[in-house]
């Protein structure tokens, strides 16, 4: 089995990774700006999930709030198209390795 623990913080990064005997794996890190959205893919689904709950009625507590986005992340589950449509920008292909 392998297993891998990554943390890092903001002084210096730190990277832990164990591995079973019988498997090599390559990682690659990148690096981003402290400030620099238009390259962290995790943006594309922030502003994706923002747009469809905007698009909808307003929810007017958490409650709800937290319903709309769970229904959206559960759509989003069901159209792998639509998140790999996420890492086709040129400032985020670097993530799905193109």
């Amino acid at each position: 089995m392998t297993s891998f623990v990554l943390s890092a913080c903001y002084s210096e990064p730190e990277i832990f990774l164990l591995c079973s005997k019988t498997a090599i794996h390559k990682i690659e890190l990148f690096y981003l700006p402290s400030y620099s959205p238009e390259l962290n893919p995790e943006e594309r689904l922030n502003g994706d999930l923002k747009q469809a709950i905007g698009a909808k009625v307003p929810a007017r507590t958490k409650a709800k709030l937290k319903s709309a986005a769970i229904e959206h992340m559960t759509e989003l589950e069901k159209d792998p198209e639509r998140v790999m449509s996420y890492f086709q920008d040129p400032f985020v292909k670097y993530v799905a390795g193109q």
